[in-house]
């Protein structure tokens, strides 16, 4: 039989159903309930009710992975960057206190190769399951002339709920209340323009070879995988204050803005969060990044997540509670902080962070 004329144009049929087949044993192992369709229809069925919500808010998070994924393209390590697509996607859900459900992915490449394919959807599939949610459909797109041999690019977006009354919106947050930070597992999935660009312009150092901080590669370093907080946030939530509402009043995701962007968005207009650096560990692979690439600690702590993925707001008398449970669920959690009034002569000081000259 004669070649298709869409084949001949670089565009594989064949490919992207031998894909579909090889990745379903990777989705069905993160079936939940509430599943009723996954993929091959045009629509993946997902039913609400059936996951025993009563009155449920849906929240919504869609995000990509950046330039990450050109370290994963040019070392050929494709099987851990799914897992950053998630992360970036479910971490954003549970910080307002929602479950995530389902997710689907968007893998878009100049010519499909199924091995890389199917490693990157793998990836997806196991973020998934960190995050108790289920991969329940997606898109492949081949793309000849639009990306350059080789390149790839993956977003992804997922769908979480809460009960109308567990909304965690910040609003409640005080002067007084405890920080407490969830340690990154590394730089996690922003800034990378600025991480390669360091490791390309300082000599001697290369994906490959020996990272100067830690046993492994530098591949291995900021390959690693950003930490899904989802289970162990869901269960320090169960926590409840003497009203009966969860002793977390508010959370952060810290990624692209670092710790100075991201908190803020959960503060209300009059309070501020005054932070000690030396309170937690500023990982080797920043400081690295800080002296190599001769940053100021405060345009890192702009950039960066320095150590703290996950920034928790917290009833003072809860405090310990909460941090105990998260420690249960395997986190590594340090009291990094409390809320202050904030300046009126400072007004657009929403985030204060002593002790920066430590990190130096």
């Amino acid at each position: 039989m004669k070649e298709s004329a869409y084949k001949q144009a670089g565009v594989d049929i064949d490919a992207a159903d031998e894909l579909i087949e090889r990745i379903k044993p990777h989705i069905r192992k993160t079936n939940r309930s509430g599943v009723v369709s996954g993929i091959g229809g045009f629509g993946a069925l997902f039913d609400l009710k059936s996951t025993g919500f009563k009155d449920p808010v849906l929240v919504s998070s869609t995000d990509g992975v950046g330039t990450k994924i050109k370290i994963a393209i040019d070392t050929n390590t494709h099987d851990t960057i799914g897992i950053d697509c998630v992360a970036m996607c479910v971490n954003d859900i549970v910080v307002q206190g929602a479950e995530p459900l389902f997710f689907l992915d968007y893998f878009a490449t100049g010519k499909l190769e199924n091995d890389v394919a199917e490693k990157v959807i793998a990836g997806v599939a196991a973020g998934c399951l960190q995050a108790g949610c289920a991969l329940i459909g997606g898109e492949t797109a081949e793309m000849p002339g639009l990306y350059a041999p080789g390149d790839y690019d993956l977003a992804g977006f997922a769908v979480g709920a809460v009960e109308r009354d567990g909304v965690i919106d910040g609003k409640n947050i005080k002067e007084g209340d405890v920080i407490l930070g969830l340690a990154s597992s590394g730089v996690h999935s922003n800034g990378y323009s600025l991480v390669r660009r360091i490791i390309s312009t300082t000599q001697g150092y290369t994906y490959e070879g020996k990272a100067p901080f830690g046993s492994g590669s530098m591949k291995d370093a900021v390959l690693t995988p950003t930490r899904i907080y989802v289970k162990p946030a869901l269960e320090a939530m169960k926590i409840k204050d003497s009203s009966g509402q969860s002793s977390i009043k508010g959370m952060a995701h810290i990624t692209g803005g670092g710790l100075y962007e991201n908190i803020p968005r959960i503060l209300p207009d009059d309070a501020c969060a005054h932070l000690d650096a030396k309170a937690w560990e500023f990982l080797p692979v920043f400081r690295w990044l800080l002296q190599a690439g001769r940053i100021e600690p405060a345009d890192m702590a702009r950039t960066l997540n320095c150590g703290i993925g996950l920034v928790v707001v917290v009833e003072p008398t809860q405090a310990d509670a909460v941090k105990k449970s998260f420690e249960k669920s395997g986190e590594t959690v340090s009291i990094i902080g409390k809320i202050t009034k904030r300046s009126k002569d400072f007004a657009d000081a929403a985030v204060i962070i002593d002790n920066l000259d430590t990190w130096q």
